[in-house]
């Protein structure tokens, strides 16, 4: 039987058990993961349940504008409901979420608004302030506020906690949850908790984000809230969908700790998921002491790496933050994409081997013949000392004042071994990757490197 439409195809998520990073816990470890959903996350569930609501409510008009602020995947959620009932969608965002997020809300036929991450909620350049100012200048338009809309908890209540009772016949002992707006954590924990008041509902959190000292203390501290990287949960207010009642549990994730394990989970379990699943299952294993034999848990993976392909999964993006130890050569050129190694033919003037450094702002060019092997090298220094001797040496060809070949080592020689190699005399070296192309570290590269 065809489905009428897309919404059709929200919910009814698979439970998948994982195999090995849980494989030392004494329970069963299940995630539900929602990246099945059309628009690749949890939040199409609730999102299509605040637009119905509203349309029962009559909130929003035939032709109106949806419009919200958005971490990205609600955003995907409404405009998908948007396309199949003729509605415009603006979505407000914040500097902090991943581009890919953004190009995708737009190709389904959003306009979306970048704002500052790092302003109070208040601000009026927040993301939370312009979206609230636009439904006011919007004519037709609904405001979702998706943190304060109770019919967020409401979808969860109806849908995600049944599928996982009916799922796990009834056996779920624990639920984690990565919590944001508190729409997932609240609503199925309700149900689970209707159904049986001794499953535990654990939640959690970012550091930066002050909702654990909220739940531990019911005292809203300002002097939690700092800048964080990770994605899709935790909150610098406390949204109206929460009731810590449902709650038993909350633990903090490092942005890094977090990072690692969504590529755990890819790797090891196949699931190509988004950073909030990687936090989830890392604050399970922060909480693995309170499991025991026979316990059934179920971890929420929210939505789909594609979100995170140039963050967490891009191998540069994680070590410029020191999510990564750098190790060898090929670690410290992973994320330089395609990108050719710029060099000099011999026969070039020194003006031209200067211009190129200016260009790519570098201080070292490996030097080439004709038939494009490298012969020697110029140095930034080496040029600078040349042309205070003879300012004419210009106009010379690079063969005039060549310096030595810079080393030439293995592609995964350790860094400790390539600082070796390198001094004042010698600024790089060299290695070839697997495809026969020719590759450069510098001097300030491990420096970076060490340095993290």
């Amino acid at each position: 039987m065809w489905k009428n439409n897309i919404l059709e195809t929200i919910g009814n998520t698979p439970l998948i058990k994982l195999n090995k990073i849980t494989k030392d816990l004494p329970c069963t470890v299940l995630a539900k993961v929602e990246y099945f959903n059309p628009g690749n996350s949890i939040k199409d569930r609730m999102a299509l349940k605040m637009l119905e609501v509203a349309e029962q409510e009559g909130k929003i008009k035939p032709g109106g504008t949806i419009i919200e602020g958005t971490s990205g995947n609600t955003g995907m959620g409404l405009a998908l409901a948007a396309c199949v009932k003729g509605y415009k969608c603006i979505f407000t965002t914040t500097d902090k979420q991943s581009k890919e997020k953004a190009d995708i809300l737009k190709a389904v036929g959003a306009e979306v608004i970048v704002c500052p991450t790092n302003v109070e909620p208040d601000d009026p350049r927040s993301y939370y302030s312009v979206s609230k100012r636009l439904a006011e200048e919007v004519p037709n338009s609904w405001y979702v506020n998706q943190y304060d809309n109770l019919a967020n908890r409401e979808a969860h209540y109806e849908q995600t906690g049944p599928e996982i009772w009916e799922q796990t016949e009834g056996k779920i002992t624990h639920l984690v949850v990565a919590t944001g707006t508190g729409g997932t954590i609240v609503g199925t924990g309700k149900y689970l908790k209707e159904k049986n008041p001794d499953i535990k509902i654990w939640a959690v959190d970012s550091y930066g984000s002050l909702l654990k000292k909220y739940f531990d203390t019911g005292i809203i501290d300002e002097n939690e809230v700092y800048p964080y990287i990770s994605e899709g949960f935790g909150e610098d207010f406390v949204p109206a969908n929460y009731d810590m009642r449902y709650i038993d549990a909350f633990t903090k994730v490092t942005d890094k700790d977090g990072a690692i394990m969504a590529r755990r989970i890819a790797k090891e379990e196949g699931l190509f998921c988004g950073y909030s699943a990687g936090s989830c299952l890392q604050g399970l294993m922060q909480l693995k002491g309170s499991l025991k034999k026979g316990d059934v848990v179920v971890c929420i993976f929210h939505d789909h790496g594609s979100r995170y392909v140039a963050k967490i999964y891009n191998d540069q993006w994680m070590m410029e933050r020191g999510f990564l130890e750098v190790k060898t050569f090929k670690d410290l050129v992973a994320g330089r994409g395609t990108k050719k190694l710029v060099t000099v033919k011999a026969e070039q003037t020194v003006s031209e081997a200067i211009e190129l450094m200016r260009k790519f702002d570098i201080e070292n060019l490996p030097v080439i013949d004709g038939s494009d092997e490298i012969v020697g090298s110029l140095s930034e220094g080496g040029l600078f000392d040349k042309i205070l001797t003879d300012a004419n040496i210009k106009e010379e060809s690079v063969a005039s004042v060549i310096e030595k070949e810079y080393p030439i080592v293995p592609f995964d020689m350790k860094v400790e071994k390539l600082s070796n190699l390198i001094s004042k005399q010698n600024g790089a070296v060299l290695s070839k990757d697997e495809t026969g192309d020719y590759h450069i570290v510098t001097k300030y590269d491990i420096i970076q490197s060490l340095a993290k």
